[in-house]
């Protein structure tokens, strides 16, 4: 199949809002989503935490920080595995190539991501935002919310860089997902799937979906950060 016939078909499968390709498309929305918002409630405290108080040992958790936000994503679909297996501490629960696994995975992915990136967004931050919340009355966990709420634009950013990853992600879905049909297939564990398979129009399909999200992805950002 040439690519201009692969192209083709794809777009006809798209069309025709294929069963295989709207499945794919809402696991991987529902799991994305929904570990972008658990990375988010455990990142953020976190992030803000480093930067915005002083301690010994500060800038090794920076560094540790840092680093874990290149880490492999099948390195964390191992770790996962590992905990969730039948040998695992978890294994009893019966979570693995489950939703919920894949979403446990992702979170653990791009938490550090979410700690990182608000760190940077509460570092660059005027301190005297703190400080008059504080002289005005406002708890120490009040003022934490005062600064974020001033920087609440670098942290929409932040979320959405993480959403960002998490859709293309690969390596976690596929370890500890098991690319079942209409329950843990994903749009890159479906394309991995199909195009070894030889069926590049749905793989193509499921790549345009990926594409447009990214694109809705960047004009997200761009929108949350005008030029001035």
């Amino acid at each position: 199949m040439s690519f201009l016939e692969a192209f083709t078909a794809a777009v006809r499968l798209l069309g025709a809002w294929d069963p295989q390709v709207v499945s794919a498309a809402a696991v991987s929305l529902r799991v994305s989503l929904l570990a972008t918002l658990l990375a988010t409630l455990l990142g953020v405290p976190v992030g803000f935490w480093v930067a915005a108080r002083h301690f010994h040992g500060r800038r090794v958790v920076e560094l540790v920080l840092n680093t874990l936000t290149a880490l492999p994503t099948v390195v964390v679909g191992l770790l996962t595995y590992t905990l969730l297996s039948r040998r695992g501490p978890f294994g009893a629960l019966g979570l693995l190539y489950t939703q919920t696994a894949m979403v446990i995975g992702e979170t653990i992915l791009i938490t550090p991501l979410m700690a990182a990136l608000t760190m940077a967004v509460v570092g660059g931050a005027d301190p005297r935002i703190e400080e008059t919340a504080l002289t005005l009355g406002a708890s120490r966990v009040g003022a934490a919310l005062t600064v974020l709420a001033e920087m609440r634009r670098g942290l929409l950013a932040a979320v959405v860089t993480g959403f960002g990853r998490l859709i293309s992600e690969l390596g976690v879905a596929l370890m500890v997902g098991g690319n079942i049909l209409e329950s843990t297939r994903t749009m890159t564990t479906a394309i991995a799937l199909e195009t070894s398979k030889g069926d590049f129009a749905l793989g193509f399909a499921l790549g345009l979906i990926l594409l447009a999200v990214a694109l809705a992805v960047n004009v997200a950002i761009a929108a949350l950060n005008p030029a001035r």
